[in-house]
């Protein structure tokens, strides 16, 4: 009777473990059709180029286009160029400034002001899609009219302004080339930001604010103890999106500065460009943009695990 039992239940088990394969392999075929093209939209614009790019990182490919093998050849002259550590921290500077002030701060500040703190909807929608035209705005043609705007000439709308005041006239891209690639970039991504925000805020149950007011809450207490503690999800979710963007993005500073003054404004991504496609030497561009992958994957990590993922993706303890 015992081995009996004991032949049941492994049975049983066998039958069990059979099931959940067959639906397994059952809900696989339901879902390929739709997720179909998006998978490979992911491996033909992102897994392959990975691919490609570490593999091309250990080779010296230059013009003539041949796979030569070189090892770690390209990541030792990395480790030895003197630009490294300054174009390292000019990376660090820009990304955090941009991302923290701009494109986090100033998409929530405009997304509270459009959202909760005006009442009208059709003055805040206004408000919003004026400040999307940049975005939607070619960038050669948003950094042209920054161009325009900070001319180190007369003709420039700054200087002319300081004209009227009796001020000189001054080079602001030679001045402050930094500074200027953040507002720059900054402007465009605190408009995702917004949107972001403010489809968050909309979100938010309207009783909760309203019970908040019955309980003699200001203004202040609920963006605090209401809005912001409802919006870690759409925060996380931002500031990862737009620190691995600015990590790879280099448009805006190639058509204002192009990394220049004398690499003052020269970031990361803007390096392996110039690498490659300035000095020719495929290989070694390569490597740059295969660190700055491996530094992407290990700040969402990090990122992460300061944002207490594994935390907000538990269920709800309060049983509805």
């Amino acid at each position: 009777m015992k081995d009996q039992a004991i032949a049941v239940k492994g049975l049983v088990r066998e039958e069990t473990r059979l099931f959940h394969l067959t639906k397994a392999f059952r809900d696989f075929f339901s879902y390929a059709p739709f997720l179909g093209p998006f998978l490979c939209l992911v491996v033909l614009f992102f897994f392959i180029p990975v691919i490609l790019t570490t593999g091309l990182a250990f080779t010296g490919m230059d013009s003539k286009l041949e796979w030569d093998f070189v090892g770690l050849q390209n990541f030792r002259k990395l480790l030895i160029d003197p630009l490294v550590p300054k174009i390292a921290k000019n990376t660090i500077i820009y990304v955090f400034f941009t991302c923290l002030f701009f494109n986090v701060g100033l998409g929530f500040i405009l997304a509270l002001l459009t959202t909760y703190y005006v009442k009208r909807e059709n003055v805040g929608l206004l408000f919003r899609s004026i400040w999307l035209l940049p975005r939607m705005t070619p960038s050669v043609v948003y950094g042209l009219l920054w161009l325009w705007f900070l001319d180190p000439s007369e003709g420039g709308m700054v200087n002319q302004v300081l004209q009227v005041f009796n001020q000189p006239t001054q080079s602001w891209l030679a001045r402050s080339p930094m500074a200027v690639i953040i507002l720059v970039n900054g402007f465009v991504g605190a408009s995702f930001g917004m949107v972001i925000f403010s489809a968050a805020i909309k979100a938010i149950p309207t009783d909760y604010i309203w019970a908040a007011r019955v309980d003699g809450a200001s203004d202040f207490d609920i963006v605090r103890r209401i809005i912001v503690p409802l919006l870690k999800w759409p925060i996380m979710f931002t500031t990862i999106w737009q620190t691995l963007s600015l990590l790879s993005s280099y448009e805006y500073i190639l058509i204002l500065t192009d990394g220049g003054p004398f690499y003052k404004s020269e970031v990361w991504a803007l390096h392996a460009y110039h690498r490659a496609f300035k000095v020719l030497s495929f290989g070694e561009g390569a490597s740059v943009a295969f660190v700055l992958v491996v530094v992407g994957v290990g700040v969402c990590l990090i990122m992460w695990k300061l944002f207490g993922f594994e935390r907000l993706m538990q269920p709800s303890k309060i049983e509805v």
